[in-house]
């Protein structure tokens, strides 16, 4: 996009496209121009929507972001609208070529010198925050920590459901009194702030799952190994495990896996095994007291200053629109580079939504077995789709495509703008921990859930979601932190949004600015100075995945 920050009508991405997308509603019969060409348009543009710039005849390729995005259906006017009925997915295809990419770095004096306030751990990591983490290794004992998480998060300052209480308590008075209940108003008190009696615990988290037991023996080695990267994830101080006794996922390979992962492991880690255990009242005092007393010693852990460099941001988009592309993942991107040049971590996840973005991905790999590894998963994910009749062209949902995303391809090259430009360092699969400072590539599904979840596995600290549609996903142990891409979504879902990429979209901010306010809200939340707002409402979403058809 251009710097010129003026209100603009249409904006072209790449000078190669063959098609400029709707700033705000054109009307049909309208007249735009732009870079000196004139357009009438054939049909109404609605904002994020797409029009194509010349005529085109069936079969013929269609550019955004300067790659192939789909191929017209039909021989279609110049001025007219891009749909679902007129463009089909295509991506072009793609083959390690040992390019030179040369990066071009961007300015990052005015960062050079920041720290963030973080939690330093013994094996050099540091978290953005200081969490004890409750483990099921099955779900049988989901009920359980639904239990102790009632008694923990009403008595120590952790919950959040005050308000609705309250107006459940008002709904239930109306009744016994006979009042019409469609005719009572009630006006809820704000929720307020945690009062916690641990001021150095940043949160009780619980990771309730459906796995552990009854799949395949393959299915409980992943969710061993995903549950053992949490458990070492710097964001958490201490842990408590609870076990059936008969599972698959037995207690030895989850410490197992966390030794194995981590051998200097030494976090307080708490395990207590429900048929070993003489009554269900025992298991669960038991558990809530030596975990009161891990609260105790984690609560002395204080906050230092650590270097930039020490930041591992997860990058993420979900409920995505037509304007993802264009504001919020492009500043998200900004982000991204400027984090890498001083020295942190970046991971860009969804290989569902790299689909057409593969080629300048591979050209970006710093070494050959580096895009060898990025092919190989791509392949193998792309074809376990196509085994049961689906592929990534599917990805896109209903609500993508009603806000302007018609292929996948279009989805992907925009999404891919969150990892900005930088090399490629290193290929992550599923539960494999970052190392290397720089942007990695990690094996997850598109899926928001399943995405960040995959994401804190890697080890992130802090996630960057961008969405347009809007969306409350969270995760238990890294904060995450929401990007609107327009100020309607901002202004509408205040609640769940944190950062306002709008002014993009109005010409007020470009996407270098927008960047730089990213990432010093980013310094603020890794500091505790800010809290995200999928923290504030424990929107602590969890969902191993299987390694099965997720998109």
């Amino acid at each position: 996009m251009s710097e010129n920050k003026t209100k603009k009508q249409v904006v072209k991405l790449h000078p190669d496209d063959n098609v400029l997308v709707a700033l705000s509603d054109l009307q049909k019969g309208e007249s735009i121009t732009f870079e000196a060409e004139t357009f009438i348009l054939k049909d109404l543009i609605k904002a994020k929507h797409k029009f194509y710039t010349q005529d085109m005849i069936k079969g013929q390729e269609v550019i955004m972001y300067g790659v192939l995005v789909g191929k017209v259906q039909t021989d279609i006017s110049k001025g007219s609208l891009m749909t679902t009925e007129n463009l089909k997915h295509a991506a072009d295809p793609y083959a390690y070529r040992n390019a030179s990419y040369e990066w071009q770095a961007p300015d990052i004096y005015k960062y050079k010198n920041k720290t963030f306030k973080g939690y330093k751990r013994n094996d050099g990591r540091v978290g953005t925050a200081n969490y004890w983490l409750f483990v099921p290794t099955v779900f049988c004992e989901n009920r359980n920590l639904d239990v102790i998480k009632e008694a923990l998060h009403n008595q120590l300052g952790y919950a959040v459901s005050d308000k609705y209480n309250q107006f459940t308590h008002e709904l239930l008075q109306g009744y016994l009194n006979g009042e019409d209940i469609e005719s009572i108003n009630i006006e809820l008190n704000p929720t307020p702030k945690n009062n916690r009696i641990f001021e150095n615990v940043d949160g009780i988290k619980f990771l309730n799952h459906q796995g552990g037991c009854g799949g395949t023996r393959q299915d409980s080695a992943t969710l061993s190994a995903l549950l053992a990267s949490y458990a070492n994830h710097p964001n958490v101080g201490g842990i408590t495990l609870l076990s059936l006794g008969c599972q698959h996922l037995q207690v030895q390979d989850f410490v197992n896996d966390v030794k194995k992962q981590n051998p200097e492991f030494d976090k307080p880690l708490l395990i207590f095994e429900q048929q070993q255990t003489e009554s269900e009242e025992a298991l669960i005092t038991n558990a809530i007291k030596k975990t009161f007393e891990g609260l105790i010693e984690i609560n002395q852990y204080e906050r230092t200053d650590a270097p930039l460099s020490e930041l591992c941001i997860g990058v993420k988009c979900g409920g995505s629109d037509g304007f993802s592309g264009v504001s919020a993942n492009p500043a998200v991107g900004y982000t991204s580079d400027l984090v890498v040049a001083l020295g942190g971590k970046i991971l860009l996840a969804e290989f569902p939504e790299l689909c057409g973005a593969e080629q300048n991905l591979i050209d970006r790999c710093i070494t050959k077995e580096t895009a060898e590894k990025f092919i190989d998963l791509m392949e193998s994910y792309d074809a376990l789709a196509h085994k049961v009749g689906s592929g990534f062209h599917m990805n896109p949902s209903p609500g993508n495509i009603k806000d302007g995303l018609i292929t996948d391809a279009i989805k992907s090259a925009g999404a891919a703008k969150k990892g900005g430009t930088s090399p490629v360092v290193d290929v992550l699969d599923y539960t494999e921990l970052v190392t290397k400072p720089g942007l990695s590539l990690v094996c997850t599904p598109g899926n928001d859930v399943e995405a960040t979840t995959g994401k804190a596995a890697s080890g992130a600290t802090l996630i960057l979601f961008t969405t347009g549609l809007g969306t409350p996903t969270g995760n238990p142990v890294c904060p995450v932190i929401k990007v609107a891409t327009n100020s309607v979504l901002a202004t509408k879902m205040k609640d769940i949004i944190d950062i306002d990429c709008g002014p993009i979209i109005s010409g007020e901010k470009s996407i270098e600015e927008m960047g730089e306010e990213i990432l010093d809200y980013c310094i603020k939340a890794a500091s505790g100075e800010i809290i995200p707002k999928a923290v504030q409402l424990n929107q602590d979403d969890f969902i191993p995945w299987k390694r099965g058809v997720s998109l």
